[in-house]
């Protein structure tokens, strides 16, 4: 899956591709789009509609990293962490015992606000500013080298206006970067949207984009993956298609994908 020809562009070919600073995401097919990984310290914003496997992309790039031996760190918004647990019980991938080594944790952003009592509908600029040092000092306690949150949408609609989205996600990448953390932002969005993100300005401070979807072939609805951005690195721009097995992704072009569809409704 080498990026040649005219459906797989590269951008940013004068950038250095050094794989010694790379996070490994552990999906094969996308650590070499992204030709040896995510740059370290990026933040990389994971789009798209529900049950298009953006939880469970960054849960296999948190349990590489965690068995690689970085500290990874889940922090769950959407759901209680202790049911993203049990959720990823069934891969095969998972190794409970990072767990129980605390190489791979959870954090329920729930217990975060309240302890850094912040449970209001609406958040200020110093609530902002509250909220990422908290979050920051998790990474720094545990040591994190990677971090998922899941979602950053969930937190943006505390924060209501795009000027404190884009203040909030700015800083955030800004500290991270700092602390060498590589960081998945997932993001919603409804399947007819054509943007990458909620309130609009959440990708253009991110480093990389990654958009997850769907694509009907006959009847048949594919999960999709396609790298918009990121940046650190050279990338295929083309979009392939994703199959959730229990032994973690599997990536595979999109016209060689559709062709298999094809011949099993034949």
């Amino acid at each position: 899956m080498s990026p040649k020809g005219k459906d797989e562009k590269t951008e940013g070919s004068s950038e250095k591709n050094s794989k010694d600073n790379r996070s490994k995401t552990g999906i094969d097919g996308l650590d070499k789009i992204l030709a040896g990984g995510i740059p370290i310290g990026n933040t990389v914003l994971v789009t798209g509609a529900c049950g298009t496997g953006k939880t469970t992309l960054s849960i296999e790039f948190l349990v590489s990293g965690a068995a690689a031996g970085e500290t990874s760190v889940f922090l769950a918004v959407t759901e209680p962490a202790s049911r993203v647990l049990e959720n990823i019980k069934t891969y095969e991938f998972f190794n409970p015992k990072l767990v129980d080594d605390k190489k791979l944790q959870f954090v329920d952003m729930d217990a975060l606000y309240e302890k850094l009592g912040l449970d209001k509908v609406e958040f200020t600029y110093e609530d902002i500013s509250v909220l990422l040092n908290g979050i920051m000092d998790i990474v720094k306690e545990t040591g994190a080298r990677r971090l998922v949150i899941d979602s950053i949408t969930g937190i943006c609609f505390q924060l209501k206006t795009r000027e404190k989205v884009r203040d909030f996600v700015f800083k955030l990448a800004r500290q991270l970067s700092e602390a060498k953390c590589t960081s998945l932002l997932i993001s919603e969005i409804p399947p007819s949207e054509n943007h990458y993100s909620t309130f609009g300005v959440e990708d253009a401070v991110a480093d990389g984009i990654i958009v997850m979807g769907n694509v009907d072939q006959r009847g048949y609805l594919m999960r999709t993956l396609h790298v918009v951005k990121m940046r650190g690195t050279t990338h295929s721009r083309a979009k392939y298609v994703i199959d959730l097995t229990p032994y973690g992704i599997i990536i595979v072009p999109l016209l060689r994908s559709t062709a298999t569809a094809v011949q099993q409704q034949q």
